[in-house]
């Protein structure tokens, strides 16, 4: 579904992207992980055609990435609604601009607004919902496009952790029902462990692809899962890799 072929990525003399080489198959949830700054936002921007590549190509289902691809939807961290529309023209908008009649793309937007689970809440203004809700709503106007692919730039980073879970737990269920390919940035490596079928790990600047693991533990990812002695084994070998790209990180940002 996704091919990166040799990308690298410069802004003038700063090297964000080195030589990235990246296979993704249709229906796989991949997860990057990696220290700040290390380039996953760039990569997705990539991927999502919002940026080229200093050298290099990005291939979406066969096509190569030369400008925004409307095959490819992006859930950014900030919530990125139209204030002015209500939930359900938010969640239509992209369907609207297809030329998708209105009686038949408010039926689309309202059976993803009753997935996300804020059936009642068509009507209401992004100013009167929470965080929460306000995330909820671009994801179900990313999946209304229906895109191959949906990419995500820590989503559920400005959450609070109660509210992160619950929605960790309702993308899981949206994967498992709609098998769409996802790329998922976060710096949490429960987060990844919980949501990813594959974990990428990327090294401190310029961003590499340092270790591709595959994540075996089993659906769905309940307590049960979060204390195995699998989860416990996974999670330490992820920092074990980590750790040292951090600090490499910190060093090179504070010289």
């Amino acid at each position: 579904m996704i091919s990166i072929q040799q990308i690298s990525k410069n802004f003038g003399e700063f090297q964000a992207l080195q030589h990235v080489n990246i296979d993704i198959q249709k229906g796989e949830f991949v997860v990057l992980l990696g220290a700040s700054g290390c380039g996953k936002s760039t990569l997705l921007n990539l991927v999502a055609g919002f940026d080229q590549p200093t050298t290099g190509r990005v291939v979406v289902n066969g096509r190569e990435v030369k400008s925004v691809d409307p095959h490819c939807g992006m859930v950014f961290q900030q919530y990125a609604l139209f204030p002015w529309l209500t939930v359900l023209e938010n969640v239509a908008f992209g369907l609207k601009m297809k030329g998708i009649a209105r009686h038949e793309r408010h039926a689309c937007a309202q059976r993803f607004i009753e997935m996300v689970g804020l059936q009642g809440f068509e009507q209401h203004f992004p100013s009167a919902l929470s965080g929460g809700m306000r995330q909820r709503v671009s994801i179900a106007r990313v999946l209304a496009n229906d895109p191959d692919v949906i990419l995500l730039d820590e989503p559920f980073a400005a959450l609070d952790a109660m509210t992160r879970q619950v929605l960790q737990d309702e993308l899981l269920q949206i994967y498992e029902k709609s098998r769409k390919t996802i790329i998922f940035i976060t710096h949490s490596i429960d987060e990844a462990l919980l949501l990813s079928t594959r974990m990428l790990i990327m090294s401190a600047r310029p961003g590499r692809v340092m270790t591709d693991m595959k994540n075996d533990l089993p659906m769905p990812r309940n307590v049960d899962v979060q204390l195995s002695p699998r989860y416990n084994e996974l999670k330490a070998q992820i920092w074990d890799t980590v750790q040292s790209e951090v600090m490499r990180s910190i060093h090179a940002t504070s010289h």
